[in-house]
């Protein structure tokens, strides 16, 4: 992460104030980041019906909008990757955030719908940047506490995306949803001005350097494997969920709530990534990642074939908090399986999670065009039950990382 150091995991930490400073503000960074970028994300969902009457552009084409950046960002995610540890921290995080708050400005003054994709394509470069080098950071700054932090540090991803479609709402009521894309940009600056104030974090116990061989091995590792189709599965059904949930909403719920329906969803993740981080130390990733789906395929039914008006809003919060935790278990799962190439398990995930999190809202837009929202919708249970399957697999057969 900027520099390799001798120090291994397990050895005494010997750590200075300076050194304990330094930890907590890159902390900060980290979190702060993944807040803002977690705004970023979720505004493009809450935005869809307003592009959809600014640009005039059919459903197929507003499907376009969640794969837009995927391989701009599986390329730069997949770099980080493979160079992880060779490059300073910091500056990585300042190309970051720079990149990632000028992408969401041009998105704000976007004169078309293509222009919009565009923008968000170059967006997603700098998301790379930042999703492939915040997480690794974390997982050395605090290897005995991976599960904890990353639920934590997904939270606060949670905290900016339930921030998102609220942001957008009140742009609409104001009477322009540009003007919530102006206001994130702002909040950009003080984070940038912090990253810049600050040293290169100290790492002990860094990345490995990555080698062919470690690749090969990696890829024949049964934890990565598992976490790696788990990530592609729960990206997907969450990606559904992001892009579709308030056109979903609109004509079901009154024209405000709808907008504002995905915060309901995203809000339930702040406490459920708060409880899954502490969770997961006591009984397990995978254990908990099981109970987590079995009890979201029950909220998944109610929301979607039995709640109408506003009780799919208690349908939305109840998958939300049952959804949450998922991501950050299985990336920790993988992560604690070989500690020391954190930053390629990390870029593993992110890559496998963006193919997801892409394709099954573009299928789900043609499944609109040629049907309606509520089959689409209902589509997703498709693979929450398939991810079900598979976690009770990797239960029996390898088991949890940290039991």
């Amino acid at each position: 992460m900027g520099e390799t150091a001798t120090a291994r995991e397990g050895e005494p930490n010997r750590e200075s104030d300076a050194q304990r400073t330094s930890r907590r503000w890159w902390t900060v960074v980290a979190f702060a980041y993944m807040t803002l970028e977690g705004a970023a994300l979720q505004m493009r969902g809450a935005v869809i019906p307003a592009l959809q009457e600014t640009f005039t552009v059919p459903e197929w084409q507003l499907g376009l909008v969640a794969p837009a950046g995927t391989i701009s960002f599986l390329l730069v995610v997949m770099l980080v990757g493979v160079v992880g540890g060779r490059f300073d921290t910091r500056r990585l995080l300042m190309l970051a955030v720079v990149g990632t708050g000028v992408g969401v400005l041009v998105m704000g003054v976007a004169p078309s719908f293509l222009f919009f994709l565009a923008a968000s394509f170059g967006r997603e470069s700098f998301v790379g940047v930042g999703r492939g080098s915040a997480r690794p950071l974390l997982s050395h700054l605090y290897p005995a506490q991976r599960g904890r932090l990353f639920g934590y540090y997904d939270m606060m991803w949670a905290v900016g995306a339930t921030i998102g479609p609220l942001l957008v709402a009140a742009a609409l009521v104001v009477g322009d949803w540009r003007l919530a894309y102006f206001a994130l940009v702002v909040a950009f600056v003080p984070l940038l001005l912090l990253v810049r104030s600050l040293p290169t974090p100290s790492v002990g116990g860094g990345d490995d350097p990555l080698s062919l061989a470690a690749v090969r091995g990696l890829a024949r590792r049964r934890e990565v494997v598992a976490m790696s189709a788990a990530v592609f599965l729960i990206a997907g059904f969450e990606g559904g969920l992001f892009t579709w949930l308030t056109t979903y909403a609109q004509g079901r719920l009154p024209g405000s709530v709808a907008t504002a329906s995905l915060s309901v969803l995203l809000g339930a993740y702040i406490p459920g990534r708060f409880l899954s981080g502490r969770l997961s130390e006591r009984f397990g990733y995978v254990r908990l990642a099981t109970g987590l789906v079995a009890l979201t395929v029950p909220a998944f039914a109610y929301a979607f074939f039995v709640a109408e008006g506003y009780s799919l809003l208690v349908g939305f919060f109840a998958i939300g908090l049952g959804l949450s935790g998922l991501y950050p278990t299985m990336v920790a799962y993988g992560v604690e399986s070989v500690p020391e190439y954190s930053t390629p398990v990390n870029s593993t995930a992110a890559v496998t999670s963006s193919v997801g999190f892409a394709a099954v809202p573009a299928v789900m837009g043609f499944v609109i065009s040629g049907t309606d929202v509520l089959r689409a919708m209902r589509l997703l249970l498709l693979p929450l039950c398939v991810l079900l399957a598979l976690l009770l697999v990797t239960w029996s057969v390898i088991g949890t990382a940290n039991d």
